[in-house]
């Protein structure tokens, strides 16, 4: 029986015991053909109309056929789709009309009063993305490579890579991931996305003008790399829904991408998620002045996942480096010509001065807006990721011991970056063992980055926050996804068991 209309009030079972209820609005907006997806962690109940189902399913239908064709294209003409989309993207005629379309999205989220600081395609994002395409042509195949042989009396057995199959992407609006995604292509996967709806014009001129002319300069199928061209939320659900992707990968808020990987969890699709982030710093009593203080200020230089949003220092050392902190992330925010905005743990308020208390304009992404410089926050707060725009905003803490600092990092952070600024070794050991992240160093946070560390175009940045990864490190690069194959190889005819 096909669901054709919801009641209102209705009860739906979620989770084995539990019940929600269809809302007014979603029983007035569902009509037939629609789908229903209940998130069974949550019980939240997302409508996905027909017609948005429809451009997914087309989307991901596409990428399934071009993933059969897939295995007939040559290692060089992959090379050479990556070559022609950096090529379209570094001529200024090709880039024109993508860049006319970047404006006008960055014009229509400002008058929404969104943030923009990811959503702008600068000059660097730009070259940026020319650089990851042409690294993933020179990169060497994967596709064929044999991981291990086992040799028998008259037979033999290669362990062979393959592609996994259609990779589904959501992403924010970072118009950059865009070519940092098609790396699936390097191993022998297809693609298919759907990028936040401020950037769904930027995403658009870049298929048309550069992605889809570098496909069929190359000789690709037409679907390797496919554009859910929908601006509805809806449609992140439906393709998500669709179990014939081989993996889901979804970067963005941490709300939207929990609920996202849930749906693909209950859809039998393996997941990879790149949502909260903010990397915490700890400093101990040893701790140098001058390193501390430069790699407070050098992790606030802009808003990604990577940059300190939350510092912890032992009590010992507090009269000695909350003054430098303080005055780091006052030199961060006039780099960027702004307020720092600092957050403090209520108890704790004696711990800076009574100056940082008072209001000043902070920027924020709807424009400068009067508040205190300093806010409280409870001791359960400490993970909350803070998501600036101009004014670096921070969390500073005052802990017991470095260990404290762990308890609480285990605890409430997303478990993604942490970094410990002491000069006793053996606290550096200490701490790399307790604690429960997968980036940890003793300097800046900002070196969490695939390209920049890595030399690889990343997919996306996994934190623990839904535990360990299984058989990978955090950082999610195109030649990382990917299958084995069997093959074997008969030496002796009469060979039998």
């Amino acid at each position: 029986m096909v669901l054709r209309s919801l009641i209102a009030g209705t009860p739906i079972i979620y989770g084995g015991n539990k019940t929600t209820e269809v809302s007014v609005e979603l029983a007035a907006a569902f009509e037939p053909g629609d789908h229903l997806v209940v998130v069974q962690t949550t019980g939240d109940l997302l409508h996905i109309p027909a017609e948005v189902n429809a451009i997914a399913a087309d989307a991901v239908t596409a990428a399934v056929e071009a993933f059969r064709a897939l295995g007939s294209v040559t290692d060089e003409q992959i090379s050479d789709f990556f070559n022609a989309f950096a090529d379209r993207l570094a001529n200024d005629a090709a880039f024109a009309p993508i860049a006319t379309a970047n404006l006008a999205d960055i014009d229509a989220a400002k008058a929404k009063g969104r943030s923009t600081t990811r959503l702008e395609l600068t000059d660097s994002m730009r070259a940026d993305m020319i650089d990851g395409l042409r690294g993933w042509a020179a990169q060497p195949s994967s596709r064929g490579t044999v991981v291990e042989t086992v040799e028998h009396d008259g037979w033999s057995i290669d362990q062979v890579r393959a592609g996994l199959g259609v990779v589904g992407f959501v992403f924010e609006g970072r118009p950059n991931v865009f070519a940092d995604a098609c790396g699936v292509l390097r191993s022998g996967n297809t693609v298919v996305f759907r990028i936040g709806s401020d950037a769904l014009g930027t995403a658009k001129a870049i298929v048309e003008h550069a992605l889809d002319p570098a496909l069929d300069h190359a000789g690709l199928p037409a679907g390797s790399a496919s554009l859910v061209a929908s601006a509805s939320r809806a449609a992140g659900h439906a393709m998500f829904s669709d179990d014939r992707l081989s993996l889901a990968v979804a970067r963005g808020s941490g709300a939207a991408v929990a609920q996202l990987g849930a749906v693909a969890r209950q859809a039998g699709i393996a997941v990879s998620l790149h949502g909260t982030g903010g990397a915490w710093m700890v400093a101990d009593a040893t701790a140098n002045a001058e390193r501390f203080a430069t790699t407070v200020a050098n992790s606030l230089d802009r808003k990604v996942c990577n940059t300190l949003n939350t510092c912890c220092i032992v009590r010992d050392a507090a009269d000695r480096l909350v003054p430098l902190f303080l005055s780091a992330i006052d030199a961060a925010g006039t780099d960027r010509g702004a307020t720092t905005k600092l957050h403090i743990v209520d108890d704790q308020r004696d711990t800076v001065p009574a100056e940082w208390f008072e209001e000043v304009a902070i920027g924020r992404a709807e424009g400068d807006v009067t508040e205190p410089r300093t806010s409280t926050l409870g001791w359960n707060d400490l993970g909350h990721e803070w998501e600036w725009e101009d004014s670096p905003e921070v969390t500073l803490v005052i802990v017991d011991s470095v260990d404290h600092a762990v308890e609480l990092f285990n605890a409430q952070a997303p478990r993604f970056v942490a970094t410990l600024i002491s000069e006793n070794a053996e606290a550096h050991d200490h701490f790399f063992a307790t604690v429960d992240a997968p980036f940890v160093g003793d300097g800046f946070t900002r070196w969490v980055d695939g390209q920049y560390a890595f030399n690889r175009p990343e997919l996306g940045l996994s934190n623990w926050e839904f535990g360990r990864l299984f058989g990978r490190g955090g950082v999610l690069s195109g030649d990382s996804v990917y299958t084995l194959r069997s093959r074997v190889r008969q030496s002796e005819p009469l060979l039998r068991r």
